[in-house]
């Protein structure tokens, strides 16, 4: 696969000069696994017959392919690692006074009752009907 600059240079007049500066783009970033893996798939096939990619290039993209599912399927992993992680920090507060607060920015102090886990990971700590995010406690009391 060629390479991509993703530099963009942008022209511009100063007392009748022009000038060259480089504006970055990070458009390759909001690429996920299954769009890069689509583009190679493209590639392999409409490559020109007459003059097809190598060997080593072929196995390249392959390792590059098999690569990339891996560490998609690691960083599945670690996220579930982590909110069980959180899961656990968050049930040892069950039934221990804390204070924190909620989403409004009030101060809420109580008891915790139970313990919910959100989507991305974040625990959230119910004390009575307030709601206290678990990274915005404040003061933990048995």
């Amino acid at each position: 696969m060629s390479n991509v600059d993703n530099t963009l240079l942008n022209n511009s007049q100063i007392n009748g000069t022009t000038t060259q500066t480089a504006v970055t783009s990070d458009r390759m970033n909001d690429l996920t696994t299954t769009d890069f893996i689509k583009m190679m798939v493209a590639e392999l096939q409409h490559q020109d017959p007459m003059d097809p990619m190598s060997n080593t290039e072929m196995l390249s993209q392959i390792s590059q392919m098999r690569q990339i599912t891996a560490n998609d399927k690691l960083s599945t992993v670690l996220e579930s690692i982590m909110q069980g992680e959180a899961l656990t920090t968050a049930s040892s507060l069950i039934g221990k006074t804390i204070t924190g607060k909620n989403s409004l920015g009030e101060n809420i102090t109580g008891k915790v009752d139970k313990v919910t886990i959100e989507s991305g990971g974040i625990a959230k700590l119910h004390i009575g009907d307030s709601i206290v995010d678990i990274k915005s406690v404040t003061t933990i009391n048995s």
